[in-house]
């Protein structure tokens, strides 16, 4: 459909979700430049950039950047509809893989102080195969064991962080 067929209904509901996107971006830019200047003084920074720099830089850019999608709604400019030939503009939301992404995150996120990242990142990595379609158990277990031990490692040697070894503590 293009902004020609549009309805005067529908072009003011994209102007509205339009401007609460600026109102949104504005409000993040605002918190981040609050949150860096309450930044405690760091006794590390040398000369004038200490660790609140990038974070007023980034926050003055969300705000100027909302200022300017603002500028661009009023103006009467508007975001175009996605459009694709792999892209079904009409089907609604797959609410199914929706719920089992987010039960293989939550179940990450509860198991992974008592079991550990290998088998907690394991759960998170099978469950989001799973949820996604794929139906090859055993492949994809073994996948997902392979990455959250490689990620353990990856984590530890490359940088320095341990992630929770849980009921594998002493072992990796």
């Amino acid at each position: 459909m293009t902004s020609a067929q549009r309805s005067p209904e529908q072009a003011r509901e994209q102007g509205r979700s339009e401007y609460g996107v600026a109102l949104f971006l504005g409000a993040l830019g605002v918190l981040v430049v609050v949150q860096a200047l309450l930044l405690p003084e760091s006794r590390i920074s040398r000369g004038p950039v200490g660790p609140g720099v990038v974070p007023l830089v980034v926050g003055g850019l969300l705000v100027v950047v909302a200022a300017f999608l603002a500028v661009d709604v009023a103006r009467g400019g508007r975001g175009e509809p996605e459009g694709g030939e792999d892209v079904e503009l009409g089907g609604g939301s797959d609410w199914r893989t929706i719920i089992l992404l987010a039960a293989a995150f939550a179940a990450n996120a509860l198991l992974i102080e008592s079991l550990g990242w290998v088998f907690s990142g394991a759960i998170l990595f099978w469950g989001s195969a799973f949820a996604l379609g794929s139906r090859h158990y055993v492949r994809d277990a073994l996948i997902a064991f392979a990455l959250s031990i490689g990620s353990f490692y990856l984590f530890a040697l490359g940088l320095g962080t341990v992630l929770p070894p849980g009921v594998l503590r002493g072992i990796l």
